[in-house]
């Protein structure tokens, strides 16, 4: 599958535009400005983008807690308020879950985004109860769960892959393999290194892809989505792919494979390579990377400019038509 040029650009585009968030963001974390926990996936880019672009507002996708630029793709496309995404990093009462829900439990099922859990797996579950609704109801929607290798390990990977099955569920499984779950390398814990291997076993497509080519990403996206909107059932796909941070300060990464990633690998990197042999000029691609740069500090800029979440409002939306007296 040939991807048209403008299409190309804006996958670039929207690639510049999630690695200059979490780099962004990286040192806002580090200036103390942001609160909580903080994991990025730079690196992942190329497998964000290539599900934003297939994944319309009507659809579910439950992020993985390295998924901040999947989130801002989302709101960005779908409402035009990616700054939000930011502000609920930041902690402040603009975010989409109001400054409550940062980086791990930040949604807002209007784009699409059914939100994280720090509990990593436990949404395999939960994509189910949604597309068992959609297919009901007769809806040609897509639930995309978003994981890592290291959630492969858990129970609700096989168990809800097994039902995703039997049921015939419009669920995408998007594994995004970046080599290690913490700080263990996944072959050190799985009998494949190939998560792809441990998924055919139930029975439904299960296609294996570069994680870090956008062209060949997008094109499995989309074949995928094809196939669970024509009311075929689930489909997995395996990103291979590497994340450039540890999951804590000081891991320990073998030297040549961080050059190997960090240098021939760089999914930014390939893009841009791709394009310019495609005739696009390189100052028009610089263009586009001081345009999102001026963006993102926007973004941010917005939202240190914006309120702290109002005590008061602390516990709102517990449940849905209930309200929950404070104490």
């Amino acid at each position: 599958m040939s991807i048209d040029i403008e299409a190309h650009l804006e996958l670039f585009r929207d690639m510049t535009l999630i690695r200059t968030f979490e780099l962004s963001l990286e040192r806002e974390f580090k200036k103390g400005a942001v609160p909580g926990m903080l994991h990025i996936g730079v690196g992942q880019e190329a497998t964000q983008a290539a599900l934003a672009a297939h994944l319309k507002a009507s659809d579910a996708f439950f992020p993985d807690h390295r998924c901040h630029g999947l989130n801002a793709l989302a709101e960005e496309k779908h409402a035009g308020t990616g700054r939000r995404i930011m502000a609920e990093l930041f902690g402040r009462a603009t975010g989409v879950s109001s400054g409550k829900g940062g980086s791990l439990h930040s949604a807002n099922p209007a784009v699409g985004n059914f939100g994280d859990n720090a509990i990593e797996g436990s949404y395999m579950v939960t994509v189910l109860g949604v597309a068992l609704a959609w297919k009901m109801r007769g809806e040609k929607r897509v639930a995309c769960c978003v994981i890592g290798d290291g959630t492969v390990g858990r129970g609700e990977f096989h168990e809800s892959l097994n039902m995703a099955k039997i049921w015939q569920l419009p669920v995408l499984y998007a594994c995004v393999n970046n080599g290690y779950a913490i700080s263990t390398p996944v072959a050190a814990s799985h009998a494949s290194g190939d998560i792809v291997d441990l998924a055919r076993g139930y029975g439904f497509p299960c296609v294996q892809v570069d994680g870090n080519d956008i062209e060949t990403t997008y094109a499995a996206v989309q074949a995928a989505v094809d196939h669970i909107r024509a009311g075929n059932g689930p489909y997995f796909l395996e990103f291979k792919t590497w994340r450039w941070q540890g999951i804590f300060s000081g891991e320990f990464r073998p030297a040549d494979e961080v050059r190997y990633w960090k240098e021939e690998r760089d999914p930014l990197k390939l893009a841009r390579q791709a394009l310019v042999t495609r005739g696009v000029a390189a100052a028009d691609l610089d263009a586009i990377d001081a345009e999102v740069k001026a963006e993102i500090e926007a973004w941010i800029q917005f939202s240190k400019d914006s309120p702290m979440p109002d005590p008061a409002k602390a516990v709102a939306d517990v449940y849905v038509g209930w309200e929950v007296e404070p104490r």
